[in-house]
């Protein structure tokens, strides 16, 4: 509490747990962070099984969050390669995303690769990802 008091916004960065989000709620911080690094890592190790259940209870965990009255947000490891399928959870309405796309401005210029990020993100809540 002293932190909103203080006029802070207050947001807990979780892991995709039924039981963190009820804790987080119960607290009463508005704002949680779905941990995508598990997904990301089973992606990039091309265990896809365990990728899409990563995904799954992901997804499971933003509507439970959500409905709980959390606002929810979701980061850790996102690429071009994995930000379209959470990007495209209804419920998150912010994606955190900084080291990608400050390595990969490195090479293309932050102007592109944040628009390339943008353009991922808006197809994946039109369903077009």
């Amino acid at each position: 509490a002293p932190l909103s008091e203080a006029g802070c916004r207050v947001s807990i960065f979780i892991a995709a747990d039924a039981r963190q989000s009820g804790a987080a709620a119960r607290i009463g911080a508005p704002v949680v962070e779905l941990h995508t690094g598990a997904y990301c890592d089973l992606h990039a190790e091309g265990r896809l099984a365990e990728r899409d259940a990563e995904l799954a209870r992901l997804a499971e965990m933003a509507a439970f969050a959500h409905s709980l009255g959390l606002e929810v947000h979701a980061g850790h490891g996102l690429t071009y390669d994995t930000v379209q399928p959470v990007a495209a959870f209804p419920q998150v309405i912010e994606l955190n995303i900084g080291h990608f796309l400050i390595g990969e401005a490195i090479f293309v210029g932050l102007e592109t690769a944040m628009a390339e990020m943008r353009r991922l993100m808006l197809a994946a809540r039109a369903g077009k990802g």
